[in-house]
């Protein structure tokens, strides 16, 4: 009885974190996109590099910081309420990059 309910743990853990996984792309087309896809109210163009590079000059960490915070049109933690500051570094990065 203790192995199954081990097991069953171990299953239900797996799965929550399945469940809870960041998908990057996703995440951008559900809260970044509806500014940075067109470059709304100043917003840095997603995949334009040359847009990205004055901010990312500024530092990883100031980047953050202006989404935490607010910047601009930007409210505070952008439209991503549940992000994590990883996560916004991944989000930052994958719409830094060129396509």
């Amino acid at each position: 009885m203790t192995k199954v309910l081990a097991l069953m743990a171990v299953v239900a853990a797996s799965l929550s974190v399945n469940v809870q996984a960041f998908e990057v792309e996703g995440k951008y087309k559900q809260a970044c996109a509806a500014c940075h896809a067109m470059g709304v109210a100043g917003a840095p163009k997603a995949f334009d590099a040359a847009a990205w590079k004055p901010r990312l000059d500024k530092g990883m960490d100031t980047l953050v910081a202006s989404v935490t915070n607010g910047l601009g049109a930007m409210p505070p933690r952008g439209l991503c309420m549940d992000c994590t500051a990883d996560q916004y570094k991944a989000l930052i990065n994958h719409m830094s990059a060129a396509k």
